[in-house]
């Protein structure tokens, strides 16, 4: 799970997402009237996810940051929905796409003894 931070109302968003990686991009499905297709539609958005191992308090971080787009071709909605398959009751054909044109993360490793070192990365 991801989560699509956008703006609303001036506000700050977040969305939960299931999504994938594919060709560069970040590429999730939503319903065609919702909340978030609304908000970011050619928009620039930030996309997060992140995987934390408490018992071994050591993880990853990763922050994208970029255009969000509406996939319109329908062979490529076809072959991109596919991917994705919804977590979700409700239609979500609705398939939007990010590139990321700014990476950033952080990895939190534990060695051994002592305190937990955090490593940071952009590009």
């Amino acid at each position: 799970i991801g989560r699509v931070v956008y703006t609303v109302g001036g506000l700050p968003a977040v969305t939960p997402v299931n999504f994938a990686l594919v060709e560069g991009y970040v590429v999730f499905r939503t319903a065609a009237g919702s909340r978030l297709a609304g908000a970011i539609k050619d928009s620039v958005v930030a996309f997060q996810v992140d995987e934390i191992d408490a018992e071994s308090r050591s993880g990853w971080s990763v922050i994208a940051i970029g255009r969000a787009t509406e996939v319109r071709d329908d062979e490529e909605i076809r072959r991109l929905a596919a991917l994705v398959q919804p977590w979700v009751a409700g239609a979500r054909d609705y398939v939007i796409r990010i590139k990321a044109d700014i990476v950033s993360g952080r990895q939190l490793v534990q060695p051994q003894p002592g305190p937990a070192a955090l490593v940071e990365f952009s590009s």
